[in-house]
């Protein structure tokens, strides 16, 4: 078969089983509520471009903000474990299938980035000092997110996990370097940087040792970002399990070791354990992270509780998908565990994972200054009757669900 059309075939399939989801995305509400966040984001941001604190570090959120979305690069090639054998003779042709695969994870990626710098526009203008034209500051963005994705790339061949980890954490310091030349510095300096830079950094990369064709990295890839389109969809509607990527957290491998072995508590150990390595805890802290900069920052007005209970409600939507974790799983099978042990102990650590979040949240604008009293803790009481309120509606859907425990 033409290697195009067997990956065109995979992306058709792998599709083909997200989109009948969709519907019933759409139909929890999600549609509205995205129309409404954009109504009020509109009415803010006009808002706020009309009266920009002048002590505002406008360069320094232009970089968290075109940054980490200029450095990430990531590829779908679709690649199965059986390509280890069967596609490894056509190895001298592989690029035929590789290629759409860099082409689109650079475009959809830089369409993304793009979206972002002519939002921030706007605010990019009122920063004072050196202000480059629209068409300039979007060429260098693609010329970095270029270079990005290519330094992706050779990480996934570089032989070494260690290695790899090393180059990744080079690149991101390179390409945030030369992102901030580009909103400091005139267009002269930052092109001599990064050229510079990026010549440097293109040399570095042709030393470490590399497989010509990575197919354990990449099927593992492959399976960690098929993964991750069924934990979203996970959110609204059961989606069958795809297996997710295993992060070791050494600092964190304590958590969890003083639940007794009892029986009723081994589904509560086990997922324990499950959130402490999986991707989820790395998205409930970035969204904790933000929430709490956004409720503390805005805590003088309206829109802080508003961020706050916005926050609430996505860790809480996250959190959710605890239960969908080892549901699976034959343990019931063989082992003498309590029938419903999973779903209890599910609903059990959501729920306390969601009290710990809603109270994080809301620590910046109880000790940020000058903040209202009764706004402050009418904002604690309001996002801790929305946990209740979200355990309850746990409770109630998922006592209807008919697992094989």
């Amino acid at each position: 078969m033409e290697l195009r059309t067997l990956r065109s075939r995979r992306k058709a399939a792998f599709w083909g089983k997200v989109l009948p989801f969709l519907p019933y995305v759409f139909q929890s509400g999600v549609a509205v509520l995205l129309l409404l966040l954009m109504i009020a984001f509109s009415a803010w941001y006009t808002a706020f471009l009309q009266q920009i604190p002048p002590s505002l570090p406008i360069r320094w959120i232009l970089l968290a903000l075109w940054g980490p979305l200029t450095v990430y690069a990531g590829f779908r090639t679709y690649a199965q474990p059986a390509d280890v054998i069967f596609l490894l003779p056509q190895e001298t042709k592989i690029s035929a299938y590789l290629a759409p695969a860099f082409r689109n994870g650079l475009i959809y990626k830089l369409i993304g980035l793009y979206i972002v710098v002519l939002l921030a526009w706007p605010l990019y203008q009122r920063s004072g000092g050196i202000i480059h034209p629209l068409w300039l500051m979007m060429l260098a963005l693609l010329l970095l997110k270029a270079l990005s994705s290519y330094g992706a790339w050779q990480e996934l061949r570089i032989a070494g996990a260690r290695a790899r980890a090393g180059f990744r954490f080079l690149r991101w310091c390179f390409i945030l370097l030369m992102t901030a030349a580009w909103i400091w510095q005139p267009a002269w300096k930052s092109a001599l940087f990064m050229v510079l830079v990026g010549l440097n950094y293109a040399l570095v990369l042709r030393f470490p040792m590399k497989h010509k064709i990575p197919w354990d990295n990449l099927i593992a890839a492959e399976r960690s970002a098929a993964a991750r389109v069924m934990l979203v969809l996970g959110w609204f509607v059961d989606v069958p399990a795809e297996g997710q990527k295993v992060i070791r957290r050494r600092w964190l491998s304590g958590i969890g070791n003083g639940i007794p072995w009892k029986p009723a508590e081994a589904y509560r150990y086990l997922l324990v354990k499950t959130f402490v390595r999986s991707e989820l805890l790395g998205i409930v802290l970035r969204l904790t992270l933000l929430g709490m900069v956004l409720a503390g920052w805005n805590d003088k007005s309206w829109l802080g509780p508003a961020l706050y209970l916005l926050f609430v409600f996505l860790a809480g939507t996250q959190l959710a998908s605890l239960r969908q974790e080892h549901r699976d799983s034959p343990a019931a099978s063989f082992y003498p565990l309590p029938v419903g042990a999973r779903k209890t102990a599910a609903l059990r650590l959501s729920s306390r994972l969601l009290l710990a979040v809603t109270v994080l949240l809301w620590l910046p604008m109880a000790v940020i200054p000058g903040g209202d009293t009764v706004l402050t803790f009418g904002s604690l009481a309001a996002g801790l009757l929305l946990a209740f309120g979200m355990r309850s509606a746990w409770t109630r859907k998922w006592r209807d669900e008919n697992d094989d425990e």
